[in-house]
């Protein structure tokens, strides 16, 4: 992982969305309703992980971006040489009396390998790591707790140590447009998500 000091300066200029959502049709500078949350994970390419919470019923909104790192405003290139720190992040906006939380992250731990540090499958470097941003404290109980129960199983399962890092959200900045929703532009598009088959528990914390 880079050091802050060793990351790349990026820029003051934000990168633009100009067109809509593909599956929502809404804006990317909608603000987030008061009866809606907000969720950021990274579990490796953003395309197919975009592509599986869009997918959920409660989710209202999707963006990919890059988050957890030092560099403001990068840009997917410099992302890709590993000297930004970020990781490639969803951000997630969904209604809670529809979806909980606690479901969001087991999809999350299911749909990728959060053992492998950083890289997921082929795709290597620290942009492809595991990570929960959060948003709150609850948020954070929340995904430790799941976190906690997905290791026993993982662990039954022969599997290693979750690497997941699990920290508060710094900024969210905003992929260059060819990459939001890319697999609903490109059906036939990359998709290097994938699971260990390993089912996570969350019990009571799913109505949270």
């Amino acid at each position: 992982m880079i050091a802050a000091k060793d990351a790349l300066p990026g820029r003051s200029e934000p990168i633009t969305v100009d067109r809509n959502h593909l599956v929502f049709a809404t804006s990317f500078d909608d603000p987030v309703g008061e009866a809606h949350e907000v969720a950021y994970v990274a579990m490796g390419c953003f395309w197919g992980a975009e592509r599986t919470f869009y997918r959920l019923a409660g989710v209202v909104s999707t963006a990919v971006g890059y988050q957890g790192g030092f560099t403001p405003n990068p840009t997917y290139r410099e992302v890709c040489t590993g000297m930004t720190g970020h990781a490639e992040s969803v951000r997630i906006v969904f209604d809670p009396s529809v979806i909980s939380y606690a479901a969001l992250i087991r999809v999350f731990f299911e749909g990728h390998d959060p053992t492998q540090g950083n890289r997921q499958g082929n795709d290597v470097g620290t942009q492809y790591r595991s990570a929960v941003f959060t948003t709150t404290d609850a948020q954070a109980s929340t995904a430790h707790a799941v976190a906690e129960r997905y290791a026993d199983e993982l662990r039954a399962a022969g599997f290693g140590a979750i690497t997941t890092e699990i920290a508060p959200a710094g900024p969210f900045y905003l992929a260059e447009e060819y990459h939001q929703q890319y697999l609903e532009a490109n059906p036939n598009g990359y998709c290097g998500i994938g699971g260990t088959g390993v089912s996570c528990p969350i019990g009571l914390l799913g109505s949270e």
